[in-house]
């Protein structure tokens, strides 16, 4: 359900991608003069090319999920109506942030003397103009990358069935680093985009009880419809029936108890964000030698049997960076990440339950405390396709109150992370809002009279906050955790 939406977005051919950490491709020169522009039409090579490499060539170049290339104008000159209509919407780039609220390092907009070039340029016949007004060529990775990786990660071929409900599969692989590293980027590139619901991993120490190599899931009871029927709050069972299979088999097994493998969701690959990159404020995560990569993988059948063969790129620092880049994840309290200044988050979860045919339902807000200054640098908003708003509300120690994120209108398609800098002093608070649309006015919506209970597929809902907070590289865990 979620993937059709995903598909039916790109097919429109008005895809950019992932606008997340690292805001703009290599630039090599090149900028729209537009003290001159309304003195004359406006060139595809003089003022339109300069736009579509900062903000679109992302995802529109061969190999990336645009349907359409605008590496050159015999590409872009068929969809120049086309490209006109979305601009001038805002609806491309993708970007859906309030400006009202917040700064943002890699906000991808487009400002309003661009949006007007690109539709006059389309208004004035879209002319070419001449070629040797152009900028120099942006030099994209092969391969399908974004940021070309010193270190790649090729996933076991995984095939996906044409229907049938998948549930979030664990799988561990040994990491690529025989030696302590710092991790500076980290693209996760989908096979087969349209069946990937989610794809996330983070790093561990190795325990000699992790197998490796071994798909392991918790049977979720679940109704015809595909709905689960526990609504306590969870996404997976802590224990129960436990499912394995062999890499590269189709046997399974089945016994009684917990899974023997974490599942990580600290690095992800979603619908529109496909890589982050911690080097634009010289942060690193650092992996120790001869850790694990714990794997949580959702797929999401489309009615189309496929093979998808991901792939995890890596960049690494040669010389370790200044900061270290610290996760807040989506867990209870007490699940974050040991370095994490968040002192815990409350989040009613199993209080989620969305009735039919409501087009404005507040959910369960997340109620998150600091226990340490700390400097936020991202915000990623995460729920499924009933997702409508959220906002994010900082609450100071002397009561205050400043909005530092409000997403009016959420789209799981375009998953984005948000960088910014804030300084929180500790004591501060942080209250995370969503809202959800269940009516018929959701595109998206696969069945508005149904009850909507919190869960993992896409046909149900979650909402997480994921917060990214920068420290210094030297900091000891106890320097950031609570006194006791």
């Amino acid at each position: 359900m979620a993937t059709k939406g995903f598909v039916a977005l790109t097919a429109i051919g008005l895809a950019l991608g992932a606008a997340v950490w690292a805001a703009k491709p290599p630039r090599t020169g090149g900028k729209v003069d537009e003290t001159s522009i309304s003195d004359r039409a406006p060139t595809f090579y003089k003022d339109v090319l300069p736009l579509v490499q900062e903000h679109c060539q992302t995802c529109h170049r061969p190999g990336q999920i645009g349907p359409f290339s605008l590496l050159d104008y015999q590409s872009a000159r068929p969809w120049a109506k086309a490209i006109k209509s979305a601009v001038a919407a805002r609806k491309m780039p993708p970007w859906l942030a309030n400006p009202e609220y917040g700064h943002f390092n890699n906000d991808r907009s487009l400002n309003q003397a661009e949006i007007d070039t690109i539709v006059a340029w389309a208004n004035s016949g879209a002319p070419a103009g001449d070629p040797t007004d152009a900028p120099p060529p942006v030099h994209w990775p092969e391969g399908g990358w974004t940021i070309k990786p010193d270190v790649t990660v090729d996933l076991p071929p995984y095939p996906v069935p044409a229907t049938g409900v998948m549930e979030w599969e664990r799988l561990a692989i040994p990491s690529p680093f025989k030696e302590d590293t710092w991790v500076t980027s980290v693209q996760i590139l989908p096979g087969a985009p349209s069946v990937v619901h989610h794809l996330c991993f983070d790093f561990h120490n190795h325990k000699p009880t992790t197998p490796y190599n071994v798909y392991e899931w918790v049977e979720v009871p679940r109704d015809d419809a595909g709905v689960s029927k526990i609504h306590d709050g969870s996404v997976q069972a802590v224990e129960g029936t436990v499912h394995t299979r062999a890499v590269g088999s189709t046997g399974e097994t089945r016994r009684q108890g917990r899974p023997d493998i974490g599942g990580g969701i600290e690095y992800c690959y979603l619908p529109g964000l496909t890589f982050e990159d911690y080097r634009p404020v010289h942060a690193g995560i650092f992996v120790p030698a001869r850790s694990d990569m714990l794997l949580n993988i959702h797929y999401t059948t489309n009615g189309a049997a496929v093979m998808d063969r991901s792939r995890i790129g890596f960049t690494v620092a040669k010389v370790p960076p200044a900061k270290k880049f610290v996760h807040q994840t989506n867990g209870g309290e007490g699940d974050e990440s040991p370095e994490s200044p968040v002192g815990g988050q409350q989040q009613a979860n199993e209080k989620l339950a969305i009735p039919p045919n409501d087009g404005n339902y507040l959910g369960p807000p997340t109620d998150i405390t600091f226990k340490k200054d700390t400097e936020l640098v991202s915000l990623r908003p995460h729920a499924h396709v009933r997702g409508k708003s959220v906002r994010y509300t900082l609450i100071y120690p002397d009561g205050r109150e400043k909005v530092v994120l409000d997403v009016p209108h959420y789209d799981f398609n375009w998953q984005l992370t948000y960088r910014t800098s804030l300084k929180i002093p500790k004591g501060s608070r942080m209250q995370v809002q969503f809202t959800y649309d269940n009516s018929r006015s959701n595109k998206y919506n696969p069945d508005p009279s149904n009850w909507v209970y919190y869960g993992g597929q896409s046909w149900e809902e979650m909402g997480a906050p994921f917060l990214g907070f920068l420290m210094d590289r030297n900091a000891k865990e106890e320097d950031v955790l609570e006194e006791r």
